[in-house]
């Protein structure tokens, strides 16, 4: 029953899934642990970091702390902040390079989740989350090439470094709508789920699309192992943000 759900999910997600040329693979990794306070009421620590460029360059290193709470039966609510240290990409122009760089955001979250319970161990949820980001102002390095135009130019005209303030403070909200389907026999060693997750800011900018089983380790231990693909949206044109096939895992301990 298992591996035929597992199919199952596999050839559903894979039915929707757009086919571009240009994209990446990358690593997701997290571990957290999770306190139960009551049967209502927990709280959660995490920890990770993801990768890019093929898995060959850290792309953000991060850390959260989050609340849930169980409203009634099939309805929870949850609220968090995260704290992300990200690497930029470069980014060329016909006029400078401006190198990779590492700069901080914060982020806040709160996030309501309504369950249903279907017939043969089945279980759809529907997770409706408002995230707000903020980006403090960061200095960098812009790198002129000799043919800029000579009227823009202060140094020589073999070209110039300057430390600018290229990227100021900058906010955005963004509503995140993720669709669920999961397998959810109880005491099952294997728990296999797909979703799909939009991210909406005045338009779609962001979809994706997750296959992966939770694993039970025992009663503290458990292990989430995942594919996923991030298929970019209205991405500017001067910037390179190509769609990401990830391989994530992800380890909980239950105090």
């Amino acid at each position: 029953m298992e591996r035929t759900l597992v199919c199952l999910l596999l050839a559903a997600v894979m039915g929707v899934l757009p086919v571009k040329a240009q994209s990446e693979g990358g690593l997701l990794f997290d571990a957290g642990v999770e306190k139960s306070f009551s049967k209502k009421l927990s709280l959660n620590v995490e920890a990770g970091f993801r990768t890019r460029n093929d898995f060959k360059t850290f792309d953000r290193w991060s850390g959260s702390l989050g609340v849930e709470y169980k409203l009634m039966k099939g309805l929870k609510a949850d609220a968090g902040y995260s704290l992300l240290y990200d690497n930029y990409r470069e980014k060329v122009t016909d006029n400078y390079w401006r190198p990779s760089y590492w700069g901080t955001r914060h982020r806040v979250n709160a996030s309501l989740t309504g369950t249903l319970k279907l017939p043969a161990n089945l279980k759809v949820s529907l997770r409706e989350r408002w995230q707000y980001t903020y980006r403090p102002e960061t200095d960098t390095e812009r790198y002129y090439f000799s043919d800029y135009p000579a009227a823009k130019w202060t140094g020589s005209k073999e070209g110039w470094t300057a430390t600018e303030k290229v990227r100021k403070s900058k906010s955005k909200n963004q509503l995140r709508s993720r669709l669920q389907l999961e397998y959810d026999k109880k005491r099952a060693l294997l728990k296999p789920y797909a979703s799909m997750e939009l991210y909406n800011s005045l338009g779609i900018e962001k979809v994706r699309y997750t296959l992966g089983t939770d694993i039970k380790l025992s009663k503290q231990h458990s292990l989430d192992v995942y594919y996923r693909f991030q298929d970019q949206r209205h991405v500017d044109e001067s910037d390179y943000d190509p769609d990401m096939h990830y391989l994530g895992v992800s380890y909980k301990f239950k105090l």
